[in-house]
């Protein structure tokens, strides 16, 4: 007898009935509140209201703080079961991939009961404040001051790179509190409202024509002191255990930054997912049952491959994760890894569609075309965003595989 089985039932039953029509595969491209505010189509916002008020959109979250309280086992058996019908959690965000986790381990009761409900009922975007102009890898050096007044701080400086801050509603941050300390030790983490006075947030136009980064000033803008988690100071520590679960999330969404996210698994794929060589075909064409260009097959096939390999990676580790209650030191090498085959993914498209792969807009060019040549530059900021891929094969060299410095 299969291992809860009764579990799977359920699940399965409730999922048929619960789950609109319009959240099955093929979807419409529909974005959940992961990214940016919330705007959703009818189907969507009655997903993500029924996911979270049956607790998973958080699974393995306490029911206390709006999850689904099930273990490992349990949520697998869920994700199956959403993969069956060819849907996905309407809330996938920073809050759920990495603010949520970091605050279920070092926020306080009180700190938890407040913010960790709205992020599992996908109520409040969050934007992330680490960057700054001139800290970047060395991300330990940042600039922006916090400076204790009362029952609040004071917060004045810079970030950069902000994925969505114009469509965020709060920012999890990191601050200077203590200027006198060696700068890992006088650094915080701190919550705020980005509608607070004081708060200036400009778009960054990127090369591929999005907007999908900020910049953010802060002019003394005042922060509830009781939205410090954890100590003064203790910001550093959070912020390397908040940067492990970016990476993991980065991995997981084939390096796309959150945008291009990979369809979830089936047992029997209803809508069979297009690999390289399909996608190939129509430009190179067929000879004797194969794409004609041997080099681009070759290269097809040596893509889909290592996409294989590093999903088995990844989850032969997934039991080290489980026992460490979250990600370790290896996800800068699934980050590393995912994020450098997603650009290898992404050039190869650009090769095999040869001049259709230069558009911009136009009817010379399909909708995929187009798609695809943003997607190719975009890609180009896999290997920086989360930890440049030089910073991961410093943590892969000094954590995971113990080399001298």
């Amino acid at each position: 007898m299969e291992p809860f089985k009764e579990f799977r039932q359920e699940v399965r039953g409730w999922l048929d009935e619960n789950c609109p029509p319009g959240m099955r595969l093929p979807q419409k491209g529909v974005e959940g509140p992961a990214w940016g505010s919330p705007e959703f189509d009818e189907a969507a916002d009655v997903w993500r209201v029924r996911m979270s008020e049956k607790g998973w959109t958080c699974p393995t979250w306490p029911v206390a703080f709006g999850g689904g309280g099930l273990d490992a086992d349990h949520t697998k058996i869920l994700q199956q079961e959403m993969g069956r019908i060819g849907t996905s959690n309407p809330v996938m965000s920073f809050g759920t991939h990495m603010l949520g986790p970091v605050l279920l381990e070092y926020a306080s009761d009180e700190q938890k009961k407040r913010f960790l409900p709205d992020i599992t009922a996908g109520n409040v975007v969050w934007a992330q404040g680490y960057s700054e102009p001139g800290s970047g890898s060395d991300l330990a050096s940042l600039q922006t001051r916090a400076i204790r007044d009362g029952d609040e701080f004071v917060i004045n400086g810079q970030k950069i790179w902000t994925t969505n801050a114009d469509q965020a509603d709060w920012m999890f941050c990191l601050v200077r509190t203590d200027p006198e300390a060696p700068k890992h030790e006088g650094i915080s983490f701190i919550l705020f409202d980005l509608k607070s006075e004081g708060v200036t947030i400009a778009p960054i136009e990127l090369i591929s024509g999005r907007s999908e980064f900020c910049e953010v000033f802060f002019d003394s803008v005042r922060a509830r002191a009781d939205n410090l988690v954890g100590k003064p100071g203790d910001g550093w520590t959070i912020a390397k255990r908040l940067l492990q679960h970016e990476r993991s999330m980065i991995s997981g969404t084939g390096g796309g930054g959150g945008r291009d996210k990979q369809r979830p698994q089936r047992e029997e794929p209803a809508h069979p997912i297009r690999s390289l060589a399909d996608l190939a075909l129509p430009y190179i064409g067929e000879e004797n049952g194969k794409l004609a260009d041997p080099f681009i097959r070759a290269r097809a096939t040596q893509a889909e491959m290592d996409n294989i390999c590093l999903g088995l990676t990844a989850r032969r580790t997934s039991q080290e994760s489980r026992q460490a209650k979250g990600p370790g030191n290896a996800s800068s090498m699934f980050k590393w890894y995912a994020t450098e085959l997603n650009k290898r993914r992404e050039e190869l498209k650009m090769d095999f569609r040869g001049s259709q792969a230069l558009g911009w807009d136009g009817d010379g060019f399909t909708q995929p075309e187009l798609q695809s040549t943003r997607q190719w530059l975009r890609s180009k900021g896999n290997s920086i965003e989360g930890g440049t891929s030089e910073v991961q094969m410093n943590v892969i060299a000094k954590r995971v595989l113990g080399l001298p410095d």
